[in-house]
């Protein structure tokens, strides 16, 4: 029986790319795999390598040598969580991708885009780690038919292994969008925006939280969401977001 459903399974696979032939996540290319990037797209996609900030993710100059360093921005900035990264810069190629998944039902990046994050997060993992999106507010959520930020953690806590939530915490007040505020405003617009889900808030107590977002920008969404955790006693919190803007006037 499970032979005969692994050949059913494989033969649907077969027709959808004889139907749906793959292309690359950022153009029309024809590519080996669904949710792969073509030669060209690949070196031009600003994946964060090396030595980066321990807090935020931001590409740093130098060696890594395993000392936890800081940039400027966190530096100034004081972060309510332990640690964060960022799987790439936001740029051409990776706002295509993230605009794509976002906004345009692009649900197939989520699989590639999880197993960067999953490689991303290997430095923030903590024993018995719960694993959470950042929450959209209900009315967004009705409008988008999905959290985009949800479908990454989830394959993110797959494949790692980890204990996932996909409700631990909910929006309070629909924020709107971030674009076009700067720095402060960013923190004000999403000030007391997030609360503990009532039937899930008992599960943060004592427990190492990763809160995963599709884009970091000012770190004020993670920020808030972080402080509602540490107030429901987290032991830790740690973030990760699949791109981050490298600065914000």
């Amino acid at each position: 029986m499970q032979k005969l459903k692994h050949h059913l399974i494989g033969g649907a696979q077969a027709a959808l790319r004889a139907v749906y032939p793959p292309q690359c996540m950022c153009c029309d290319t024809l590519v080996e795999e669904h949710g792969a990037l073509c030669a060209t797209c690949w070196p031009q996609v600003p994946f964060i390598f090396g030595l980066c900030c321990d807090s935020c993710g931001l590409p740093l100059p130098g060696t890594d040598d395993g000392t936890p360093v800081q940039c400027d921005e966190c530096l100034t900035l004081a972060r309510p969580w332990e640690q964060g990264r960022a799987v790439m810069l936001y740029g051409e190629k990776s706002r295509q991708i993230l605009l794509g998944l976002k906004y345009h039902d692009r649900l197939d990046h989520a699989g590639p885009a999880s197993l960067w994050l999953a490689r991303h997060a290997k430095p923030l993992i903590q024993p018995d780690m719960l694993v959470a999106p950042i929450p959209l507010h209900w009315l967004r959520f009705v409008k988008r038919r999905y959290n985009q930020a949800a479908l990454l953690s989830e394959a993110l806590a797959r494949h790692l292994a980890l204990e996932h939530c996909p409700d631990l915490l909910i929006r309070t007040r629909n924020t709107g969008t971030q674009d076009g505020r700067g720095r402060m405003g960013r923190f004000a617009n999403v000030a007391d925006a997030f609360a503990a889900h009532p039937r899930q808030g008992a599960r943060i107590k004592g427990r190492h939280i990763l809160l995963v977002d599709d884009v970091m920008t000012a770190g004020a969404t993670f920020a808030a969401a972080t402080e509602v955790c540490l107030a429901h006693g987290a032991q830790s919190v740690r973030v990760i977001a699949l791109a981050r803007v490298a600065r914000l006037e």
